[in-house]
């Protein structure tokens, strides 16, 4: 567990906890050992984040509603938010798995990475603290804060593909327009965006910056390169 624990730059007490937080269930299924798995840790680890996150928004926007808060926290602790940061750090790469699940593709679905992200925060809470836990949440989250400040609206779908997709490999999407219709004055543009030879989503828009955004959030919303 050496190589994560660098990662995080955090070094644990109890290595035991470490390796519940990493312990999937169907390994513990698997092992016929159904209490040892990282579902309870992933619970506390999401109360730890939401209080974390809250706080730092909380300061960091006085004159921001409820309603605003709330969506910029949606967009850092959202599930798709978390397999991000999860994918940022490697920790698929550490997860425990059964044989079924890792046969499946399960190191990196969206849900394993983000119940582990979740889980390792638990961990580090119950092995120190609140106080070391916060600060590898804002040190993970640092770039993401950041940029809520610069621009504390909700990130484009394109940005956020993009950002999704390099973390799994450097190569960029690409959107090229596949289709156009009706008068010039009411045009329907038709873009196409694709990953690695791979077509992931269309999308039609009244130009062509809307349709290739809306192809970018249907992309993630299907989700093919999993499959």
């Amino acid at each position: 567990m050496q190589p994560l624990e660098s990662r995080i730059h955090y070094k644990f007490r109890n290595s035991l906890l470490l390796a519940e937080a990493l312990t999937h269930p169907s390994l513990a299924y698997e092992s016929h050992k159904p209490h040892f798995d990282n579902q309870r840790m992933e619970f506390l680890g999401d109360a730890v984040l939401q209080l974390v996150i809250t706080e730092e928004l909380f300061k960091m926007f006085p004159d921001f509603t409820e309603g605003r808060l709330t969506k910029l926290r949606s967009r850092v602790v959202s599930r798709r938010a978390l397999a991000r940061f999860a994918m940022a750090i490697h920790l698929g790469d550490y997860v425990l798995l059964g044989k079924g699940e890792e046969a499946t593709g399960g190191r990196r679905r969206l849900s394993t990475l983000a119940d582990a992200f979740e889980s390792l925060i638990g961990a580090v809470y119950l092995d120190t603290g609140l106080s070391p836990a916060r600060d590898l949440i804002l040190r993970l989250f640092e770039a993401e804060i950041g940029n809520m400040v610069t621009s504390p609206e909700e990130r484009n779908p394109k940005g956020e593909l993009q950002e999704f997709l390099q973390a799994i490999h450097p190569q960029a999407p690409a959107y090229r327009v596949i289709g156009e219709s009706g008068p010039d004055h009411r045009r329907v543009f038709q873009s196409e965006v694709s990953w690695q030879d791979k077509i992931l989503a269309t999308g039609k828009g009244k130009s062509k910056k809307e349709a290739e955004a809306r192809a970018a959030a249907e992309a993630l919303r299907a989700r093919v390169w999993e499959k």
